[in-house]
């Protein structure tokens, strides 16, 4: 299974920013991956292959979703 991140999705990773919380906003997607924490605006890159390992939850409808759960809207069970 193929994850899907857009722009501008929140999401925490495995380990958490040293200045507190955890959470991350998708500023850039492809085959690299741009974050910005939100709490002191530090930006990073990961390659794709990086952030699958250590994204562990996405905001949706101001819920945590764990990722082994999320699946994007369209897309169907087989």
């Amino acid at each position: 299974m193929i994850l899907h991140y857009e722009v501008g999705d929140i999401v925490t990773l495995k380990k958490g920013h040293p200045c507190g919380e955890n959470q991350w906003e998708i500023l850039r997607t492809g085959v690299d991956i741009k974050l910005r924490y939100v709490g002191c605006d530090r930006q990073i890159w990961l390659t794709r292959i990086e952030f699958e390992k250590r994204v562990r939850k996405i905001l949706v409808d101001e819920k945590w979703i764990a990722i082994v759960h999320h699946k994007p809207e369209g897309d169907k069970e087989e």
